[in-house]
């Protein structure tokens, strides 16, 4: 259940439009922003409560269409008695099961050793109805956490995206060079406190 929880997660944030629009945001895990990511300020757009131990926070910047979004933060907990490799491994899994599919399907996980967190670095497209590439970078930091009483994992995460054929070009050309000062800001930040 937890690997079907995950990979439909990072499937609805790259195929669905936001429903940000749809309803106001309720701050779940008391994280109500702004959060800041390198200067930039992000505050909570949408928010979901799919099931018992599962809370999803989205944060784009001000005045941000949410329907194509160029830059999002993303705060979930997750109660789970999985250690936090495994929890991490479910998404590797997830991106390794598009490379058949997905021309630019990659990862990359990171420790940090001193404080425990895992960084998951990975890449995903797809092509809007117009046959249009949408690349997706996605930086997410993993840490053990409580939230109500419950232990589990928390993702405090950034998610960068460019639309169309020749922005999916530069992006890829400056790609090395932007993730790796994207994946600094965000373990530079302050890693959000749930209450």
């Amino acid at each position: 259940m937890f690997r079907q929880t995950i990979a439909a997660t990072a499937l609805l944030t790259l195929f669905s439009l936001s429903p940000a629009l749809a309803q106001e945001a309720t701050d779940y895990l008391g994280v109500p922003g702004p959060i800041t990511v390198g200067g930039t300020e992000y505050v909570l757009a949408w928010s979901s409560n799919p099931q018992a131990g599962y809370f999803k926070q989205e944060y784009l910047p001000e005045g941000a269409d949410p329907q194509s979004y160029d830059s999002m933060v993303m705060v979930e907990f997750l109660a789970t008695d999985m250690p936090l490799n495994a929890v991490v491994s479910a998404q590797v899994d997830m991106v390794n099961a598009r490379k058949g599919t997905d021309p630019v399907a990659n990862s990359a996980v990171f420790q940090n050793d001193e404080s425990g967190e895992l960084v998951l670095d990975f890449l995903l497209s797809a092509k809007d109805e117009n046959g249009k590439f949408i690349l997706e970078w996605n930086g997410y930091r993993y840490a053990e956490a409580s939230f109500e009483g419950e232990r589990g994992s928390l993702l405090f995460a950034i998610s960068e995206r460019s639309y169309g054929n020749a922005e999916a070009e530069a992006f890829l050309g400056g790609l090395r060079d932007f993730k790796a000062q994207r994946t600094l800001e965000l373990t530079q930040a302050e890693m959000p406190e749930l209450e």
